[in-house]
């Protein structure tokens, strides 16, 4: 009763994604199913810090990453948090859990060489299937927008005069994102191929059935074309947000600035991509410096 009371706030109250609640429903159900092995009649809202680090211990022995480990530890966290709120518990036993250390792995990106070389040299049909996926990758690749955020985004969210896009992002966050001329051409140009379909709907990127767009049919256009121009192993949406953040970044942009347009709730999230450019500039200097 009590984890479900946690979900519905969780759903109700905080706007978690279905997704979101999905992994933190797992990760409890883990956890009491664990603690039902160690203890008899075990009820996690007895249970002390003592049984949160047999679990840590027990996940990190089973092979599982140390970020994985962290994700359900803040799981735990925030259930216990909701339990004190609610005056059911009067310690919250995560407080005296230490996480497991991990690296962060910096962003997979796309040169600007090769993002050069998709939108300049790679030919496009002239057809809606061409002008749908040639947008689908601007879109990610200007405005540094999440997979979902393309999925929902509609015609009436397209500022044309003021050039920017209206955005709902997590927790149901709206932003507004500039964009340039090359874009600009590429919506007009695909909204007037689109109008030639029968739709009762508003969403900009639709199917070739006129339907709301999904996404594996967006995740499989973008590994598709990313794919004539890296070599990477990851090929995807995120990898072109990611790649739209650093190289920013890389031209000057206001590390404040990139942070509000991709919809960052917190600086931290947005700083990895100066990892990335210094590792950059370590390159460089490798290359360049008589005594590096």
């Amino acid at each position: 009763m009590y984890i479900n009371a946690f979900l519905k706030y969780l759903s109700n109250e905080k706007r978690y994604s279905e997704h979101t609640i999905r992994s933190y429903k797992s990760d409890l159900e883990q956890f009491v199913a664990f603690g039902n092995k160690e203890i008899e009649n075990f009820d996690p809202l007895t249970s002390d810090h003592h049984v949160i680090r047999r679990w840590i211990v027990f996940l990190m022995e089973s092979g599982i990453a140390a970020r994985s480990v962290n994700r359900k530890i803040t799981t735990l966290k925030s259930f216990y948090k909701f339990q004190y709120r609610e005056q059911l518990i009067d310690d919250i036993p995560t407080h005296k859990v230490v996480l497991p250390k991990m690296s962060k792995p910096l962003p997979n990106f796309v040169s600007q060489a090769s993002m050069n070389k998709l939108f300049d040299h790679l030919v496009f049909s002239d057809t809606f299937i061409g002008r749908r996926d040639k947008l689908i990758l601007l879109l990610f690749y200007c405005t540094g927008i999440r997979l979902s955020e393309l999925v929902g985004l509609t015609i009436s969210n397209i500022d044309f005069y003021y050039a920017q896009i209206k955005v709902l992002g997590k927790r149901n966050k709206e932003r507004l994102i500039p964009f340039g001329r090359e874009l600009d051409f590429e919506f007009k140009a695909f909204i007037n191929e689109r109008n030639a379909f029968d739709c009762n709907h508003d969403y900009l990127i639709i199917t070739k059935d006129g339907n709301q767009s999904n996404d594996t049919l967006i995740y499989r256009t973008v590994k598709k074309y990313l794919g004539t121009v890296t070599t990477l192993e990851k090929r995807s949406p995120h990898v072109l947000r990611h790649t739209f953040a650093t190289q920013m970044l890389n031209n000057g942009a206001d590390i404040n600035a990139i942070k509000e347009i991709l919809g960052h709730a917190n600086l931290s999230a947005t700083q990895i991509y100066t990892h990335t450019s210094f590792e950059k500039l370590k390159i460089v200097y490798n290359q360049a410096h008589p005594r590096a």
